[in-house]
């Protein structure tokens, strides 16, 4: 008898919905919920209500989400994209390993907050000259 070779992409459209991609993401990168939440500046019982497919995120958390995961926004409502593969066996990463990829997230999340208080600014420096003239 033949053995099919049949791989599943654990986080496809068919398979995973946006709530089992977004924790799927969140542990992979290995923050906690309140973690991700307070990183997000949701409550914790708001990231939950995503990750259960009870409510989705707007587009500026959306937006910082995939940030934060090292996911894109693609992948996350659909599947597809820059994503993860699936379950890696435990084990592949040494402790430091992991460290330094939360390191990663977290500045990378703080970059994008950084550059969306810029544009504020931005915004805020060209209404003051509008209204200067």
């Amino acid at each position: 008898m033949a053995q099919s070779d049949v791989s599943v992409d654990w986080f496809s459209g068919e398979v995973a919905t946006f709530g089992d991609r977004l924790a799927g993401a969140r542990e992979a990168s290995g923050m906690s919920a309140e973690d991700l939440a307070r990183r997000l500046g949701v409550r914790v019982t708001t990231l939950r209500q995503w990750e259960e497919d009870f409510s989705e995120p707007r587009a500026n958390r959306l937006q910082m989400l995939a940030g934060m995961l090292n996911v894109s926004i693609r992948w996350l409502l659909t599947g597809e994209g820059d994503g993860l593969e699936g379950p890696t066996a435990p084990g592949t990463l040494t402790a430091t390993a992991q460290s330094t990829l939360a390191d990663l997230a977290r500045m990378r999340a703080q970059m994008l907050a950084l550059s969306q208080e810029m544009g504020q600014m931005e915004k805020r420096l060209r209404t003051m000259l509008r209204a200067e003239q």
